[in-house]
């Protein structure tokens, strides 16, 4: 990494509670490629005013994560179709003073369900109901999965959200058959690093056993709860870590104009791990 100076671009992050995951890899990519660029995350105090110091300061680059997804809609002069289509931003760059808000969130979601080969007939329970949630059930949806559940204890947020995509709602994951389906997915909190929930499992043992596929959005850890839980029942797993790369990649071309090539992103994946 080149040292501070006058010319330097910054990019940033904003999250409650960030994670050193994507300052890692866009530093580590900015290095290999010879870029005097330089990345950052922050949590802010205020979100208004984080917003006014990219534009103000011409920071490039800023992503954004729980729980600002939404909250930022405001802030910015234009929404790409990628954000506008689902209400929701993890991803802000800065043209001269023009804010323009794109979800690179969907771009993942969208390339992990192909990637995978996971068969649109299956059956879905998706617990929460935030940005990432719309991100990922419009994913779902323009995959063709029609047998999809949102599990959301917030009943406005989670009506909101199903009847945009035509899926059903729960308030709570319930018991029995309908406590179970082919594909779980996680977009909560629950499992999180740092968090109050960071060693607990955000579906029962009984909803790992009766899935085929199971899918933790959370990236910090890489292994968390739900993910461990799922290789020892021998599960096929996505995993947050494999979101994150993807948007966070999707984010890097976004700043910068710049595609790496697979070995450099591999690379890049790599170290991030080793953290």
């Amino acid at each position: 990494m080149p040292i501070l100076n006058k010319d330097m671009t910054l990019c940033i992050s904003l999250s409650a509670r960030p994670s050193n995951n994507g300052t890692r890899f866009h530093n580590y990519l900015y290095d290999q490629l010879g870029l005097n660029w330089i990345y950052k995350a922050f949590a802010p105090t205020d979100l208004a005013q984080a917003i006014a110091g990219v534009r103000g300061l011409g920071i490039r680059g800023c992503a954004v994560s729980m729980p600002y997804k939404e909250d930022v809609i405001a802030l910015v002069d234009v929404m790409d179709p990628s954000a506008k289509a689902i209400d929701s931003v993890n991803t802000i760059v800065n043209d001269a003073g023009r804010l323009t808000a794109y979800n690179t969130d969907y771009t993942a979601i969208e390339q992990l369900l192909e990637r995978n080969a996971v068969p649109t007939e299956y059956s879905v329970l998706l617990k929460g109901a935030g940005g990432m949630a719309k991100a990922t059930a419009a994913a779902l949806r323009d995959a063709g999965f029609k047998d999809v559940t949102i599990i959301a204890r917030n009943e406005a947020a989670g009506r909101a959200l199903a009847d945009l995509y035509g899926f059903a709602w729960r308030a709570d994951l319930g018991s029995g058959p309908d406590a179970t389906a082919d594909m779980i997915i996680n977009v909560t909190p629950v499992g999180m690093a740092g968090g109050p929930d960071a060693e607990s499992l955000s579906f029962p043992a009984e909803a790992v056993d009766a899935a085929n596929v199971v899918f933790d959005v959370v990236a910090l850890p890489p292994e968390t709860p739900l993910i461990k839980a799922a290789r020892a029942a021998g599960k096929k797993v996505i995993t947050g870590a494999e979101v994150a790369t993807i948007q966070a990649l999707e984010q890097f071309v976004l700043y910068t104009g710049i595609r790496p090539t697979d070995r450099q992103v591999r690379d890049a994946e790599a170290f991030v791990r080793a953290q």
